[in-house]
């Protein structure tokens, strides 16, 4: 199965080819370049880079969020417009859960991965995984949820836990434990697809309205 994955739900982008399990080519870049300018150049040169053709494709998978309300927004309209037009299947896989499995098992040692998305205000996107017979398994779901709550969770639970992810880094100070600085990685993804989606109703899975839902929200009250 020739598949191109796809992940833009945070500031970093990543995308890949792969045949069933092996990577063809794969790009991940870290800037403040809008994704939309940099997705469907980065896509193009993946081809050409691997040596297929578009039409070769049999199935997309992407990030569909938690994350970046833009970001996911972005990667989950392309996916969708690319897999319509090229009639393959579509995948949506959690974000967080992809980032979670940038930690191999044998470095996890039986920790909680612990994801983590800057949510501004104290907060953050993330959820709680754990790899069980080799699978990576969901211990708390993907969820909005202040910094406090979530490391009160956390401590009730008595066990050791891996913060993931640059997000992570940049609120050391607040969560204060370990910590690994992974990117994404889009290739990840393909051991985490699970049935495809129906192309016309996926939707992301922002878990939390943007400013933007919410500024119109209010003004409808108002009227």
């Amino acid at each position: 199965m020739n598949s191109l994955l796809i992940d833009t739900s945070n500031r970093p982008m990543s995308i890949a080819l792969m045949a069933n399990d092996q990577v063809l080519a794969e790009q991940t870049v870290e800037s403040n370049k809008d994704h939309s300018s940099q997705l469907m150049p980065g896509i193009k040169a993946l081809f050409e880079q691997a040596n297929l053709n578009k039409e070769e494709l049999d199935a997309i998978v992407v990030a569909k969020g938690p994350g970046s309300y833009t970001g996911v927004r972005i990667g989950v309209t392309t996916a969708k417009t690319l897999a319509y037009a090229l009639n393959t299947d579509l995948y949506g896989v959690s974000s967080l859960q992809a980032l979670a499995a940038t930690v191999e098992e044998t470095k996890a040692q039986e920790r909680l991965l612990v994801p983590v998305f800057d949510a501004r205000r104290e907060a953050v996107y993330t959820g709680v995984y754990q790899y069980v017979d080799g699978q990576l398994r969901t211990i708390l779901e993907d969820q909005y949820i202040s910094i406090k709550e979530l490391l009160d969770w956390l401590n009730k639970h008595q066990q050791s836990y891996l913060f993931i992810g640059t997000d992570a880094e940049k609120l050391a100070e607040q969560l204060n434990d370990d910590i690994q600085a992974n990117l994404p990685r889009a290739a990840i993804m393909y051991s985490l697809i699970a049935e495809p989606e129906n192309i016309h109703t996926f939707v992301p899975n922002y878990i939390k309205m943007s400013e933007a839902e919410r500024n119109w929200l209010n003004q409808q009250n108002q009227n």
